[in-house]
Parts: structure tokens; C-alpha cells; sequence
């Protein structure tokens, strides 16, 4: 096993805690990251590429048909190995958005095409499903089970937000544990059914699932109920038999407190590697295990962890994902660091074979590969992901310039208003406010203070404003200032603006013509008289 530092090549923030890493056709992909690319990647899909120590990014097109894939954190990913004619793909399922908004969407990621220049095209479709249908989560699992020629899928556990009638002003966005059911699917009808067993008593969210034929192995997790990560090992059983499917759960006794682990397949065989996670809210796990599925049931065995860094040691969070051929990218925030210009350090963990070389290519079943500190790291839409690539990173590929993540084509997002912290003093979140007005919805209600550089924006909250003077506030052509410009908020009437009159002038016709005058004398009137008589 090996720690292999690694350099981001023009990236102020590669990855965040809960987006995912892909393995598709032989590139690893990233989704989920913070922010949203608008114009050099309108999908938010990035192909990973690891060269010579430095970590770089590369734009990935959708077909002109696929769905919309929102930037998701802490899906439920389970890949689907090539059956009955079908190419390889992943199932997404769920998230979280930036925006705290949590996603109850399926979607199918296919390769779509392969260029002449080995352009990667994906496409992107959102599956609909009938029947008992989950809801809104993450922090959950998906797992493959086939039994009896057939194939289906198993969803368990996760998060959301409380139901809409229980909840309240002080916990509009507090998050609970999903109810302790298991869901399965049946991809080629879109078939969802619901089974709750009574093994299953509380839910846990950040655990990991491993599936290997009929049996679902749920590792560890973590419980909100209870606020612990017990040593938990289910084996769910799914026979899907003619008709309607027979469940069955088992308690077994050799599990591991863990949440929030990322985990690893080093080759075609049902071997994995557990790295990271944590034992509690304050202690990272830094141990390694590896984790063997046979016709037996399921082993651990202890693994030798990799020397860590210091920056790993101290640091109190560290997330990544699997990136394929038994290697994991693992990254750590720089603590705020003012020398630091990334906002994370990142490592390569390789885990070699016993001959000292890789082990074939494999990918991962399922698995959680994120962090439930959703906290440790604040989602602002105001702060952009930028990538891109220098000239000499091009290696002569034709479509290489065009895929480039240029920063400044972005637009400046720092002036969005209600993401934006109003002074030092401010005690609103911006990420987990609560609503503090009736008349909130999604977001903070803020306040333009009209002095200083420009003016800028103010949490009403933070003003201690009563709702109807906000209501009064946002009427009418009134400037407000706060507490920092002025003690109290107070206002002052808009000068009316004085309209010059205007002179009015009449305007000259050009060429207007009138009619000939022609001067005759009585002696020419009356010889002309004379001469028409």
C-alpha cells in the first residue's frame, strides 16, 4: 500500500464532501462538486485523469438527449456490470443539493458514444417509478441482487428532512432517519415495492453495502436517534421469487463502527477495501480492513493502513472515493491555512498486489463514499469550482482545448445576495438558517443596506426587524441602512425627482412648397382676355 501526494493542476476546490467518483468504460467521472459549471461543462461531469503526480480535469458531454443531472452530494451510486445485452452503467439515486434540496430522482449514467479522439459522450436518463416509491433521501445505499435468473435492486436507509406536518419554525430543516424500510426495485418494468422487517429497528444513514448474488451485507452507519455507530452487520436476504419477492434480515456479530468510509474493489473477484471514515463525531477511523464475500458468508480481515502524513493525523475530517483499479483519492481540507492557496490536500492510496504490482481492474458494488459532516464544509452557491488545464496538457488531441474549465468565463456569483454573510457580528448560517419570517420559503430573507462602497446586502434577521416593518420595507422607493450605518434601521423618503419642463419649439417643415404667384399688368390681363374670347 501506498501514500502518493498529489498536485490539482489550476483548481481552487476539487472535491467536496459528498460528491461521488465513477468508474464508466475506464475513466474515473466526478459529479456533485460545489457550484455549477455553466458554460465550459454545462453537465457538472468531469472526467478524472491522474498524471505524473498532478490531479487533472477534463469536460464530459451528454447526448442531446439525456436528462438534466442536478450537482447531488451524498447519493446512493450502484454500478451495473454488462447483462442480457446491456452496457455498463450506474444507477443514481437522491442527494443533496447546494442548496440543501433533497432529490428523490432515479437516474440511469450510460456511455453514449466513443469520439475518434476518444472523446467520452454519457448519456443520462431519469427512470420513473410506480408503486411504493421512496422518498427524498441521502446518505443512503443501492445494491445489485440477482436470484433465480432475475435481477433487482435494493435501496436502504438515509436521510431527509422531517414531514411537512411535523415540522416547525425552529426545525424546518432539521434532518431525521429515514423509516427502517428496505425498497426494492425492478429496472425493466420501473416496479417499487416496500418490505419492513423487524430486524430492522431504527434506520442508519453513511453505512456501506456490499452484494454479492442473493445477500446485501449493511456495514456500520450511523444513527441519529441515537447519536452512535454501533458495530452493526446485517445480511438481507431477497429471493425474488414468482410473484412477490420473500425478504429475510440476520444480525450477525462481526461488524465494525464505521460511517461515512470509502471502499474499494482491487479486483474482478468479491474482495474489498474499507478505508477512512469515523469511529465517533471527534475520531477519524484510521485503520484499514478488507473485506471478503464467499458462498460462507462474509470475513474481515485487518489490513496495514499506509504510513499517514501529519496533515492527514491532525486533520479532523477527510473524504474521497473509489478511482478505480484498487486505488482510492483521498482528500483533506488545509485547516484554513492562509499559505495554502487549495482548499484541500490530496493523496493517492494504491493497494498493491502480493507480487508488488496492481491488481486488475475492478470496480466498486456499492457503497456510500462520502461524509455525514455535512457541516464541516458550508455548501455556498457563491463559491465556484473553477478547472482548466495548461497548453502543454493538451497531448495533441483535437478536442482538448475546447473541453478546458476556464475560470474566467464564469459569472461572478459573490453578489447573490442571501448566501452572503451581512457583517462580522452575523449569527445567521446561511447554509442551515431556519426561517425566521412566515414569509420564507428557500431562502433568507436579506436586507440592501444603501451606504458604504456600493451598498451591500444584510440578513433582516440580523437587523432584528419585526416582519411587518420588513413587509413595509420591501414596498415603495425607500432607502435603509444597518446596524453598522446608522444605530437603528430607519429611512428616508427617496428625493423626488425634479423634471425639468421642456421648451417647446415648433419645428420647421423642410422643402414645403407653395403655390406660384404670378405678377401680370391690366394691359397683359386684358390682351389675354381678348385673345381666349
Amino acid at each position: 500500500m501506498t501514500l502518493q501526494p498529489l498536485t490539482p493542476v489550476n483548481c481552487t476546490g476539487l472535491l467536496q464532501p459528498g460528491c461521488s467518483l465513477l468508474q464508466l468504460d475506464g475513466e474515473v467521472l466526478l459529479f456533485g462538486q460545489k457550484g455549477w459549471p455553466k458554460r465550459s461543462c454545462p453537465t457538472g461531469v468531469f472526467g478524472v485523469r491522474f498524471k505524473q503526480g498532478e490531479i487533472k480535469l477534463r469536460a464530459i458531454s451528454f447526448s442531446s438527449d439525456s436528462s438534466y443531472l442536478p450537482p447531488l452530494r451524498c447519493p446512493a451510486v450502484c454500478r451495473l456490470d454488462p447483462y442480457d445485452g446491456l452496457p455498463e452503467s450506474y444507477l443514481i439515486h437522491g442527494g443533496r443539493t447546494p442548496n440543501n434540496e433533497i432529490s428523490s430522482s432515479l437516474y440511469l449514467l450510460t456511455m453514449d458514444s466513443r469520439g475518434c479522439n476518444r472523446k467520452l459522450t454519457l448519456c443520462c436518463k431519469e427512470k420513473e417509478l410506480v408503486g411504493e416509491v421512496p422518498g427524498a433521501r441521502y446518505g443512503h445505499t443501492m445494491s445489485m441482487v440477482q436470484s433465480r435468473g432475475k435481477t433487482a435492486c435494493v435501496l436502504f436507509g438515509g436521510r431527509s428532512y422531517m414531514p411537512a406536518g411535523e415540522r416547525t419554525t425552529e426545525s424546518w430543516n432539521s434532518v431525521v432517519d429515514c423509516p427502517p424500510q428496505v425498497f426494492l426495485f425492478d429496472l425493466e418494468f420501473g416496479c417499487s415495492s416496500a418490505h419492513t422487517l423487524p430486524e430492522l429497528g431504527d434506520g442508519q444513514s453513511f453505512h456501506l453495502a456490499l452484494a454479492r448474488e442473493d445477500c446485501v451485507y449493511l456495514i456500520g452507519g450511523h444513527s441519529l436517534a441515537s447519536d452512535s455507530r454501533p458495530p452493526r452487520l446485517l445480511r438481507l436476504r431477497v429471493e425474488l421469487l414468482q410473484g412477490s419477492p420473500l425478504l429475510s434480515c440476520e444480525a450477525l456479530h462481526t461488524g465494525i463502527s464505521i460511517s461515512s468510509a470509502i471502499i474499494t474493489r482491487p479486483g474482478p473477484t468479491h474482495r474489498y477495501i474499507i478505508l477512512g471514515g469515523y469511529q465517533s463525531d471527534s475520531q477519524k477511523r484510521m485503520e484499514c480492513s478488507t473485506v471478503i464475500l464467499d458462498e460462507t458468508g462474509i470475513h474481515f480481515e485487518t489490513l496495514v493502513p499506509p504510513e499517514w502524513t501529519q496533515d492527514i493525523l491532525h486533520s479532523r475530517t477527510w473524504f474521497g472515493g473509489s478511482a478505480g483499479e484498487g486505488s482510492i483519492l483521498l482528500a483533506v481540507p488545509t485547516e484554513g491555512r492562509p499559505s495554502q492557496p487549495d482548499v484541500h490536500y490530496f493523496y493517492m492510496v494504491s493497494f498493491q498486489t502480493e507480487g508488488g504490482g496492481k491488481e486488475e481492474e475492478g470496480t466498486l458494488g456499492c457503497s456510500q463514499e462520502s461524509t455525514d459532516y455535512d457541516d464541516s464544509t458550508p455548501l455556498e452557491d457563491s463559491e465556484e469550482l473553477y478547472f482548466g488545464r495548461e497548453p502543454h496538457e493538451l497531448e495533441g488531441s483535437s478536442d482538448e482545448e475546447g473541453d478546458t474549465y476556464n475560470e474566467e468565463d464564469e459569472e461572478d456569483e459573490s453578489k447573490t445576495g442571501y448566501w452572503i454573510k451581512c457583517c462580522l457580528s452575523c449569527q445567521v448560517n446561511p447554509n442551515t438558517w431556519e426561517p425566521y419570517y412566515s414569509t420564507e420559503l428557500h431562502r433568507p430573507a436579506m436586507i440592501f443596506c444603501s451606504r458604504g462602497e456600493g451598498g451591500h446586502w444584510v440578513h433582516a434577521q440580523c437587523m432584528e426587524l419585526s416582519e411587518t416593518l420588513l413587509v413595509r420595507l420591501s414596498q415603495g422607493s425607500k432607502k435603509y441602512f444597518c446596524l453598522d450605518h446608522g444605530g437603528l434601521p430607519y429611512q428616508e423618503m427617496t428625493p423626488p425627482r425634479q423634471v425639468m419642463p421642456l421648451k417647446r419649439t415648433p419645428m420647421k417643415i423642410k422643402d414645403r412648397r407653395t403655390p406660384p404667384t404670378i405678377k401680370i399688368s391690366p394691359a397683359k390681363k386684358s390682351f389675354f382676355r381678348r385673345l381666349f374670347d
